[in-house]
């Protein structure tokens, strides 16, 4: 298997943990809304990185969905589509950890986080599966 494929695998392992911890933490008894979206982000930051990895792009070191975005379209035009996904997720990936500079998120942000995350993963599944187990 291809090194970068290999690589890949484990970013996309991260990300789908991380989509596992917002799971658990939506079924919670108090739910951490903040912890959710944040999940979110991540996963959908991990899951364009990895896609990136396994082309054999390196990624910029950003949170930036956006800018990884354009390096995705690189390769597939057809990412343009998650678009307005990512832009879902932006405000989650650092303002939202900490206290002096965050919103509390509403349980419908934390659900459309949540979709936002699934519809990156779908995407990436769909025109990378090599790099899911």
């Amino acid at each position: 298997m291809d090194e970068n494929v290999k690589l890949a695998r484990k970013w996309t392992a991260k990300a789908l943990g991380d989509l596992l911890n917002a799971d658990n933490n939506l079924i919670a008894e108090n739910i951490p809304y903040d912890t959710v979206c944040f999940h979110c982000q991540q996963a959908a930051e991990k899951l364009l990185k990895a896609y990136l990895i396994a082309k054999g792009k390196n990624y910029p070191l950003s949170h930036d969905l956006l800018l990884l975005l354009e390096c995705v379209e690189e390769f597939d035009r057809s990412a343009e589509h998650i678009r307005d996904w990512l832009i879902v997720l932006i405000p989650y990936a650092v303002e939202i950890r900490y206290p002096d500079e965050c919103f509390v998120p509403s349980p419908e942000d934390a659900s459309e986080a949540r979709q936002a995350a699934e519809q990156v993963k779908k995407f990436i599944f769909e025109v990378c599966p090599s790099i899911f187990d």
